[in-house]
């Protein structure tokens, strides 16, 4: 109960810098706060969790397929090889077979599906850090709005609040910590179809 809570204010003294309303809006709004807060970062700290193990997986896949996108200096070897080993058989049965000795093959054409893989995975992983990059900086917004100015009278500091109330509605930070889950969600997905284009062209 406010009234028993604080002391009743001199009368012509309702709105001053220090009246007793400022007082309760502060101590409502503050507790309104903490609720609306409270959800927010319970859900950024599992999905920051579930973002920085998630992106740990995808780059140890990417890694690991990446090197088909590049071009395979051991089979490029192995073909220059052969090709001078035909040429010195060649050579004992005359110009004209030398001639006739196939050209090494130095490029070889990248396969559709290691293109798709890596592409999707490469994608997925993005989307995964772009989630973990905004929700590090909306736990940043959280904590700047819950800190409580020290200095001041209780109005300005329900002003302060106020103004930050209203940066926080304009700048949809709450729009942007649900959309978090979904941005997870399709990263999420594009791996999964990743993986079943690998596991298919195995």
């Amino acid at each position: 109960d406010y009234e028993q809570k604080y002391a009743p204010d001199p009368i012509y003294e309702e709105w001053s810098p220090k009246a007793r309303v400022w007082r309760v809006y502060g101590d409502e709004a503050t507790q309104i706060d903490i609720e609306m807060v409270a959800g927010w970062r319970e859900g950024l700290d599992m999905l920051l969790v579930f973002a920085a193990l998630f992106s740990g997986v995808v780059t140890t896949f990417v890694t690991t397929t990446c090197k088909s996108l590049q071009l395979d200096l051991a089979r490029v070897t192995n073909s220059l090889i052969a090709e001078m080993v035909s040429v010195q058989r060649a050579t004992v049965h005359g110009a004209e077979a030398v001639d006739a000795v196939p050209p090494a093959v130095t490029s070889f054409p990248l396969q559709t599906s290691d293109f798709w893989v890596n592409a999707l995975w490469f994608m997925s992983l993005g989307l995964s850090l772009s989630t973990t990059l905004l929700a590090v900086l909306a736990k940043q917004w959280i904590h700047q709005y819950l800190s409580v100015a020290s200095t001041g009278s209780p109005r300005n500091r329900c002003r302060v609040r106020h103004f930050r109330y209203k940066a926080l509605k304009k700048w949809r930070v709450p729009l942007i910590i649900e959309l978090l889950p979904v941005l997870m969600h399709a990263a999420l997905g594009l791996f999964f179809v990743g993986l079943v284009i690998y596991l298919c062209s195995l």
